[in-house]
């Protein structure tokens, strides 16, 4: 008589039965019902396709390069100094010349930066047919937005505040190290200018968060890139004609980028203290809206690419 052959228990199971965590040799984690969890998106992942990708290295690219194409064109002219614009005032020295990057560049420069890089996160993925195979490997779509979004923020500081620190650094070698003085005569020593020119940045960065939040909305409404890049620049630029209309009134003050140039303030002899907070204030008051909407829409949304 043979002995009878022991059944050893398998162990591959995933409805935690087997004394295991219920997890499956892909790591994608079930409940005791056989339903899929949603496993966590790392943000060094998505931060890893943000720098990775082309229209990133195009768009830091293009933000270094504008300090020296602005040299360069300085060079081309005759010596215009002395005036009372910030352009006049751009090669007394180092200080001066960020200062003037940071004024040419916050209203549009930058503008389409923030809006690439949240307005592309979601359609990007649409247009590679790759969105519907994240959200099935599962990935929340919380979660996925949560990432695009956090990566899209960081982006935007980071241009934010380099701009004015390459465009210190290449207009000092340019220009030299002379101290800021300003269109209206006043000036500011270096132990002074350097904190409210990071304050300036700080400024310009929240102000842009208004811009992350559109382009976010947008992104999350079609899956045309260029669509939701494209739309949230062109909010803007309504809104900066519709700031034009006096007419209007005290409603332009709750316009989009209405207080674009708040950041001006920081570097007054005394701060405009009022200005920045309005500018903080309605900025996050636009982002906070956009991004609700954003995440409301995206989770009901039909994924067809």
């Amino acid at each position: 008589m043979t002995p009878s052959t022991a059944r050893t228990p398998r162990t591959d199971r995933t409805d935690g039965t087997d004394g295991t965590d219920g997890t499956e040799r892909g790591g994608e984690q079930r409940r005791s019902d056989g339903a899929r969890r949603a496993k966590p998106l790392r943000w060094r992942v998505e931060l890893g396709r943000q720098i990775g990708r082309r229209r990133t290295a195009w768009g830091f690219g293009l933000l270094l390069a504008l300090p020296l194409i602005l040299v360069g064109a300085f060079s081309l002219g005759d010596d215009g100094s002395g005036g009372g614009r910030f352009v006049d005032l751009a090669r007394e020295g180092g200080a001066n010349f960020a200062v003037f990057c940071l004024f040419a560049s916050s209203d549009f420069l930058l503008v389409i930066l923030a809006a690439l890089f949240a307005g592309d996160a979601v359609p990007s993925e649409a247009s590679w047919s790759s969105l519907r195979y994240l959200l099935v490997a599962p990935v929340s779509r919380a979660r996925l937005l949560t990432s695009k979004l956090v990566v899209a923020l960081g982006s935007t500081v980071l241009a934010a505040f380099l701009l004015p620190v390459w465009a210190l650094l290449v207009g000092g070698v340019a220009y030299g190290w002379t101290s800021y003085s300003s269109p209206v005569g006043t000036s500011l020593e270096w132990a002074e200018f350097l904190p409210r020119l990071a304050l300036a940045a700080a400024v310009v960065a929240i102000n842009l968060v208004q811009v992350i939040g559109i382009a976010l909305l947008i992104g999350t409404l079609n899956d045309a890139p260029l669509g939701a890049v494209g739309g949230a620049v062109l909010v803007t630029i309504v809104a900066s004609i519709l700031d034009t209309i006096e007419q209007l009134g005290d409603l332009r003050h709750a316009l989009p980028m209405h207080y674009s140039r708040a950041w001006v303030r920081a570097l007054s002899p005394d701060i405009g203290w009022t200005d920045i907070q309005l500018s903080a204030l309605w900025s996050l008051i636009y982002g906070v809206v956009t991004i609700a909407l954003s995440y409301w829409w995206f989770r009901r949304k039909d994924i067809l690419s």
